[in-house]
């Protein structure tokens, strides 16, 4: 079966129109015709190849909203449906057998859970994944915004279950970009009193309007001094290099700075600023299928939304740069138009 889509052929170019023979449907496999496909930041690198672990043709997006076009045969009795509208994020595959998988840990499989990227992504009319990560999608749920929910809404979602964080936790979020602004938004939703950490004080009335109870200036030393000894979770999720010190010496006793960002310099961090109060550096990557479809839920029942600009997918090369640049209003996503 041919699929169409839109491939990087070497590191760093512009995508161009590319059609691949997909072969025959693996059992535990679900294919999904593609309607929406999010644009992130980690498509840029895998396109790039910043990371050193790409391969060409490159076809990328991870952040895929579509309606399953065809069940592998051991796939037909998991509860999917043909015509069903589901989510693919990050991960296309795992193991399932090793004991992170077992443990619902999927996405840190011992075998290496496949990323959607590498086993030819969204920026296509299909494409294909093991069926427990294809998500099935409430109905209520915003499908034209709830890409971006896949990989960025998960991904600050994680940390909020892994640090049990309730309506009387105290956190804040470093940088109000595509990322942050979910982490807003779902931290509103579970009651959480949350501090912003912006760079940009124009968007202060903006990061207010989506839940945040406090906006503070993150190039501002003195206001990140007052802050001293308040937060029970400091999510970072920034890909820069920052004086993070300040952040450390926000937290509260047992109160853990958290990165998602993937800053490719080592945190420089005293060991007091730990000893002291019992507090913790930790990360995460994307959730396992459970954590996502838990997400999902509380998105719809909350009417938890990214904030999306669109273009169709025959635009790919203009909304990529359009995301380089850091243009993006938040989110983007393309819409399907083969």
């Amino acid at each position: 079966m041919k699929i169409k889509s839109y491939a990087a052929m070497e590191a760093g170019q512009a995508l161009e129109l590319y059609e691949y023979d997909a072969g025959a449907l693996d059992a535990e496999d679900v294919e999904v015709e593609v309607d929406y496909c999010g644009v992130c930041h980690s498509d840029l690198s895998m396109i790039d190849n910043e990371w050193g672990i790409s391969q060409y043709p490159l076809i990328a997006g991870h952040e895929v909203i579509g309606r399953v076009s065809a069940l592998g045969e051991a796939a037909k009795s998991k509860g999917l449906s043909l015509g069903q509208r589901v989510g693919i994020g990050w991960t296309a595959k795992s193991c399932q057998h090793c004991d992170a998988c077992i443990n619902g840990d999927q996405v840190n499989c011992h075998q290496g859970s496949i990323p959607t990227i590498l086993n030819h992504g969204g920026f296509a009319s299909k494409l294909r994944a093991n069926w427990q990560w294809a998500i099935p999608l409430p109905e209520k749920l915003d499908i034209e915004s709830a890409g971006p929910l896949l990989c960025g809404g998960i991904t600050v979602f994680k940390p909020l279950l892994m640090h049990k964080i309730s309506v009387t936790s105290r956190v804040g979020v470093i940088g109000i970009g595509g990322l942050g602004h979910i982490a807003i938004k779902i931290l509103r939703a579970m009651g959480a009193e949350i501090t912003a950490f912006s760079s940009s004080p124009a968007k202060k009335q903006s990061i207010l309007d989506m839940g945040a109870d406090h906006v503070v200036n993150s190039r501002d030393p003195e206001e990140l001094k007052k802050l001293a000894g308040q937060f029970d979770l400091i999510l970072s999720t920034v890909a820069v290099d920052l004086d993070w010190q300040p952040y450390f010496d926000a937290l509260a006793p047992k109160g853990n700075f958290h990165t998602v960002g993937a800053v490719m310099k080592p945190f420089q961090v005293g060991a007091f600023s730990l000893i002291q109060g019992d507090r913790a550096v930790t990360g995460s990557s994307t959730g396992s299928p459970g954590q996502m479809r838990s997400l999902l839920k509380l998105a719809s029942r909350a009417d938890i939304a990214p904030k999306v600009e669109f273009f169709p997918m025959s635009k790919i090369n203009d909304a990529l740069e359009h995301v380089r640049a850091g243009k993006a209003n938040y989110r983007v996503v393309l819409k399907a138009d083969f």
